[in-house]
């Protein structure tokens, strides 16, 4: 009976350090990941980029018709198709 106790301590351990693995990525490094995605994305997108330097301020339309746009949009100047 200590045996399966023992077996079942593990397992509550085992699933617990799972479960905290995952809240921390769910909570630190997603959000990171996915913004880097989207900031890519609206990048490769830009149009109408101004300054000098690495850091442009360039504008990407925000839905399919280009009704939206955004026009404060920070981009890497390599990130940026000009």
């Amino acid at each position: 009976m200590k045996e399966a106790s023992g077996e079942l301590s593990m397992t509550a351990v085992a699933v617990v350090a799972i479960a905290a693995i995952g809240v921390v990525f769910t909570m630190l490094i997603w959000p990171t990941i996915r913004d880097n995605i989207q900031r890519s994305t609206h990048c490769s997108q830009a149009f109408n980029c101004t300054g000098d330097g690495e850091m442009l301020t360039c504008s990407v339309c925000m839905d399919a018709g280009c009704n939206e746009i955004n026009t404060n949009l920070r981009c890497p100047a390599a990130d940026v198709n000009q």
